[in-house]
């Protein structure tokens, strides 16, 4: 799925708000008269108000076609569910700040959340002194500060690998906040834009935008290089958060089909670096 998170209360359905996850869940239940319902979607990952995805991954469990239904429902040469002309269905329903890209039959053992193997972020930043391109206001932060990429690289390296990062995360009670950061990497892309490309085995909430606005802070030279780890290492919690619409998840990571159940069963198994 890709989504321009701008006007979204975020994925997760919430009563009376307008969610990402609201609007598949109705495009999946208006299928033809007959067809049951699909039951609630799973994400691989829940983003926050404001961000925006272009390859966020959904499973959905569903009542399996039966051969000589009379249900008037699209089907292949082989009888299963054509998710093709499917697809296109739910993009007529669905508004155009949101479409499905692709849809398959997942394989045996498949779970969008927990078969994961690392989730890729991008957070795109202007450091140009008159803010950000009109184009790019909805993707991008606007600094307005002159920011150092060799310095931003410097500090996000100390902060790879396994560890608390509960100094980066909103804390939620009886959640980890053990992940692997498996990349933090800073490039300048154009005169005024520079771009951090973040990846890990999974996310906490906030984590990305909290790394992301404490390595602003040394990058813009308010902070020394030491200061984020120093954070990461004392497990304080960081105020410093970047803004939610300069964030977009890129894509999700899978082992091979006979390793799904176990990737799956591993992750739900709660982390600690005991």
């Amino acid at each position: 799925m890709s989504y321009e998170g701008t006007d979204f209360s975020g994925w997760a359905k919430q009563p009376g708000r307008r969610t990402v996850q609201g609007l598949l869940e109705d495009a999946l239940a208006k299928q033809p008269p007959g067809r049951d319902v699909p039951r609630s979607v799973v994400v691989a990952g829940r983003t926050d108000a404001g961000v925006h995805a272009t390859g966020q991954v959904v499973h959905v469990d569903v009542v399996p076609f039966e051969p000589g239904s009379t249900v008037r429902i699209p089907v292949d040469e082989r009888g299963i569910p054509d998710l093709e002309r499917m697809r296109h269905r739910w993009n007529r329903i669905l508004p155009g700040d949101v479409r499905v890209l692709d849809a398959r039959v997942a394989p045996a053992g498949f779970d969008a959340r927990f078969s994961a193997l690392r989730r890729h972020y991008r957070y795109q930043v202007s450091d140009a002194s008159w803010g950000v391109d009109p184009l790019r206001r909805r993707d991008t932060l606007a600094w307005n500060r002159p920011v150092d990429v060799a310095a931003l690289n410097a500090a996000s390296l100390d902060l790879l690998g396994l560890r608390d990062f509960a100094a980066f995360c909103k804390p939620r009670e009886g959640a980890t906040t053990v992940r692997e950061l498996q990349r933090f990497e800073w490039e300048r892309v154009a005169e005024h834009l520079i771009v951090a490309r973040v990846s890990a085995d999974a996310f906490c909430h906030s984590m990305v935008r909290s790394l992301v606005g404490a390595l602003l802070l040394v990058g813009d030279g308010r902070r020394g290089g030491g200061w984020p780890a120093e954070l990461a290492g004392a497990g304080e919690r960081t105020s410093a958060v970047a803004p939610a619409h300069g964030l977009t998840l890129l894509g999700v990571d899978y082992p091979d089909e006979a390793e799904l159940a176990v990737r799956a069963e591993q992750t739900r198994g709660l982390r600690s670096l005991g």
